[in-house]
């Protein structure tokens, strides 16, 4: 797959207005990509059982810090809690609650990590229980579509251009709420068909697909490790030449090679959180696609359409999906007035077995959706692993962002950057070394993809993310 059917199967449109965009590319430096948590620390008591602290991590995949932090606290993993899983190029700052003493906790040194200690509290916290994300982004090499690169000023023009144009076709700092890259597994979209194989049962497959799918730009390493994985199906072989980095894969390999036809034990091999991942972005799949169905029939993501479902929004940007309500004829007035003053939003399916679909056109559009992403007659119940069943959800169409800001930013020397700029533009690739950096600053709410807002303002291929 290339970039362009990937984005086509990951259900993405071409962008909600038009607009050229200043191309360039992210994470050139892990400094450039800083995510700081917006959340409010859980009532301290002295005699709490669980350690608050906040953690700043730089260039941490998240569950994976989370794994090695139990382990330097000798506690499951299981035992430290987090509200979100964030970026691994990026330097991330977030709350933890942790089941574990604080003296041991201070004990602990882990490199590129910090670990601030708040105090102790009664409360765990869960996945999306903060309040949303602060970005400091750093896109670099800006460049028309042609290769020639942008100066500031121009670059700083179309950014304002597409916000303005967005803003009016959508509402003031409004954009559409796709569902990120990063959720199905950026370039390697192996994910949602871990997820397909899992509510399916086929636990083989699922095994089979993680270690074996190609990626578009996994590495040599990698790439041989998955095709010896998918020319002999032998574990100790593929444990000899496994890249270092695979640690996920690793322990796939490792409970294979013990146990080599037990392919449920193999794959709880995953954290837990990412179990739940490969279900979750086989729903996504069909939110993108009838999200993309419905900008691509001209309907609005933000004013209801009669037979439309509509929740809503709370102070934090999330909405309450448990007081949502079927837009018709007698409330479609008042409703739209609702959706204009941010008061409720018009929400799209993450199916499952008890979800609600839309009715109508909406409906119309949700159904196509589920049959072009094959999802139209999934049983969500997994049988062998329960808590991965899902009844469904639904999720807002569109989302808003806050406190937005952009500004140009100096060039940077050659050192610490990525292997991508080292090695310079690709066949494809929509960036220039002389190009203009610009740093652009906003809020999100929980759950929503900075990635997808900056794909509006870029237009770069998916891989420049």
């Amino acid at each position: 797959m290339d970039n362009q059917s990937i984005e086509e199967y990951l259900g993405f449109g071409s962008g909600a207005v038009d607009g050229l965009g200043i191309g360039g590319l992210l994470k050139v430096r892990v400094e450039d990509f800083r995510v700081e948590e917006v959340s409010s620390i859980p009532a301290l008591d002295p005699k709490g059982r669980f350690t608050v602290v906040r953690v700043t991590l730089v260039n941490w995949e998240t569950n994976r810090f989370l794994k090695r932090l139990s382990r330097a606290c000798g506690i499951n993993r299981n035992r430290v809690f987090a509200s979100g899983l964030k970026d691994k190029r990026a330097i991330t700052t977030q709350l933890l609650v942790i089941d574990a003493p604080q003296k041991k906790i201070e004990q602990v040194d882990i490199a590129d990590s910090s670990i601030e200690i708040l105090g102790r509290t009664h409360q765990k916290i869960g996945m999306s229980d903060h309040d949303g994300n602060r970005f400091a982004l750093t896109v670099r090499g800006c460049c028309d579509v042609d290769g020639t690169p942008l100066e500031g000023k121009e670059a700083m023009r179309r950014v304002l251009d597409l916000i303005e144009k967005m803003s009016e076709k959508l509402g003031e700092n409004i954009f559409p709420n796709w569902i990120g890259p990063q959720r199905f597994g950026s370039t390697r979209p192996v994910t949602p068909e871990v997820g397909r194989a899992v509510v399916s049962g086929d636990f083989e497959e699922a095994v089979n697909l993680y270690l074996g799918m190609k990626g578009l730009n996994d590495g040599k390493e990698t790439d041989e490790l998955r095709e010896m994985w998918r020319e002999t199906h032998d574990p100790a072989k593929c444990l000899e030449i496994i890249p270092r980095h695979l640690g996920y894969e690793k322990s796939i390999l490792e409970s294979l090679d013990k146990q080599p036809d037990n392919w449920v034990k193999a794959y709880k091999t995953l954290p837990p959180s990412l179990q739940l991942l490969t279900v979750h972005s086989l729903q996504s799949l069909a939110f993108n696609h009838a999200l993309a169905g419905r900008l691509n029939s001209n309907v609005s993501l933000v004013e209801p359409q009669i037979g439309d479902l509509v929740a809503p929004v709370q102070a934090s940007g999330r909405i309450d999906v448990g007081k949502m309500a079927e837009v018709s004829d007698t409330n479609l007035e008042r409703c739209r007035r609702n959706c204009q003053l941010g008061r409720l939003a018009v929400t799209g399916i993450l199916p499952g077995n008890d979800v609600t679909i839309a009715s109508g056109i909406p409906g119309v559009i949700e159904m196509k959706a589920l049959e072009t992403t094959n999802l139209g007659s999934i049983n969500w119940r997994v049988q062998a692993i329960p808590r991965l069943t899902t009844s469904g959800t639904r999720r807002p169409l569109s989302v808003k962002f806050r406190e937005f800001s952009v500004e140009e930013v100096p060039e940077i020397s050659e050192l610490s950057v990525s292997k991508r700029w080292d090695e310079g533009p690709r066949d494809g690739d929509r960036w220039n070394y002389e190009g203009a950096s610009l740093r652009l600053k906003f809020i999100l709410p929980p759950g929503t993809y900075a990635t997808v807002l900056m794909r509006e303002l870029m237009r770069s291929p998916l891989d420049h993310y």
